[in-house]
């Protein structure tokens, strides 16, 4: 374990979005590993209680969004990174003329409008602070279009232009704000996805989750530590230049 970055001799703290599960488990995980304060927030306690700080709340509204940051700044100080990594996939997407407008909202509200809500939130503190980091967890299909997936495609693509935006916010104040973009990975999400392709397909889950593995340049799906690994960098000191970048974590495959 490298030796954990520090704020005024203290740990440094750390909030992060959907870490009952998945990429964000294993980010909190990583994270934590490292020294910092972590503080997971998620919808189910189930998912969170093995945590050593946890919060149940949605990231749905500007007022969960507020009282996430109040309790964590309350209970373990100033946040100095924010992993915006909570995000929907309904599975029950369809084609434009289709889809559901509430569906369409919703997905927004969570996907999009909750990194914004936190982001504003945390970033002057870093600014005044002149310290911080801001990572989006967005996907590959923010970086490319798909079928019967507006508004998660949207929402990804959104998330991306919102970091873009941050990061010239807060760029030469020692903030820096970056996207990591998941390809195929075996979450609860994933998963979801798989089962609905199978569904449609009348194959098994497992022959969706195979050919996604052929489809690779890499010849296999990404874990979730690999894009955890990405987060914790980008997290760190050490790439302390790298600002408004999305970086693609997929073993070279475009979606």
């Amino acid at each position: 374990m490298r030796p954990a970055s520090t704020r005024d001799g203290a740990r440094r703290v750390a909030l992060v979005t959907g870490a009952g599960t998945g990429i964000g488990r294993a980010a909190a995980e990583a994270l934590a590993a490292e020294g910092h304060a972590v503080m997971g927030v998620g919808r189910t306690e189930a998912t969170l209680r093995d945590l050593e700080n946890y919060l149940v709340e949605s990231v749905a509204t500007p007022e969960g969004c507020g009282r996430i940051v109040a309790e964590t700044e309350e209970r373990l100080g100033e946040i100095d990174v924010l992993v915006n990594n909570a995000g929907i996939d309904s599975g029950e997407e369809q084609l434009i003329w289709k889809q559901s407008p509430e569906l369409w909202e919703a997905v927004m509200a969570t996907n999009l409008s909750g990194p914004f809500h936190l982001s504003r939130l945390v970033a002057g503190g870093m600014v005044a602070r002149g310290w911080g980091r801001i990572v989006m967890v967005a996907s590959t299909a923010g970086l490319a279009g798909g079928r019967s997936l507006s508004a998660y495609t949207t929402s990804k693509h959104g998330m991306i232009g919102l970091m873009r935006a941050i990061a010239q916010d807060v760029a030469g104040c020692g903030v820096t704000c970056n996207a990591v973009c998941p390809g195929w990975v075996r979450t609860e999400m994933g998963e979801l996805t798989a089962a609905r392709e199978s569904h449609e397909r009348g194959v098994p889950a497992e022959q969706i989750w195979e050919e996604r593995a052929a489809a690779s340049p890499g010849g296999r799906i990404v874990t979730v530590q690999e894009v955890a690994d990405v987060i914790g960098l980008l997290a760190s000191d050490a790439l302390s230049g790298v600002n408004g970048e999305a970086i693609r974590v997929a073993l070279g495959s475009l979606w």
